[in-house]
């Protein structure tokens, strides 16, 4: 057995006996050792070094548990870097899963949202358009819902031009009005800027 392997044992004998000491000298001795297991498993040098702490303040607290029939020190300090290292990425992936599903989630909510929201506004615009007089009506509807052009409208309406535009600056006029009467504000996209 080597002398630096009995002086192993034989710190971690007196870390069990609670001797901050023979941590101290137990952790310039192996640090460096656990790190490198640490950061190859992890790739990530802050995770590494705050899981090589973690191990040398579990190795202070089991100490006593060290069995050299099991192997070496440094064996022994392979195992729980290995095992705590492994139970760190279990962590991470579930949490990087958990935020995954978690944005997932929100964006489907926000569709059910928009969508719902976007139906019950043309719901609201349909029953208010029907309230406004017929003539004003069907140019707004052919202009905003059909895409018809003034002329075409004119065309279909049987009426001149001029008063296609009039019917639906006065029918948008109607419309506002019938709209902020039910209490309606609109989603804020797009459309007419003014409260």
């Amino acid at each position: 057995m080597s002398k630096q392997h009995l002086e192993g044992e034989r710190l971690l004998m007196e870390m069990g006996r609670g001797s901050r000491a023979a941590l101290e000298a137990f952790y310039e001795r192996y640090a460096a050792f656990v790190y490198r297991i640490a950061l190859r498993m992890l790739h990530d040098p802050m995770e590494a070094e705050d899981l090589c702490h973690d191990i040398f303040l579990e190795a202070y607290r089991t100490a006593a548990q060290y069995d050299r029939q099991r192997g070496s020190v440094e064996a022994w300090l392979a195992v729980k870097t290995r095992s705590r290292c492994m139970d760190r990425l279990r962590r991470i992936q579930a949490s990087q899963q958990r935020e995954q599903t978690a944005a997932t989630h929100q964006l489907q909510d926000d569709s059910v949202e928009e969508s719902v929201l976007a139906k019950l506004e043309r719901e609201t615009v349909r029953n208010v358009l029907n309230r406004i007089p017929e003539a004003q009506r069907q140019a707004v509807y052919g202009a905003y819902f059909q895409a018809k052009t003034h002329r075409e409208l004119a065309e279909i309406m049987a009426r001149p031009i001029g008063t296609i535009k009039s019917l639906i600056r006065y029918g948008l006029h109607n419309l506002r009005k019938q709209l902020a009467e039910t209490g309606w504000h609109g989603s804020g996209k797009g459309g007419d800027k003014r409260g």
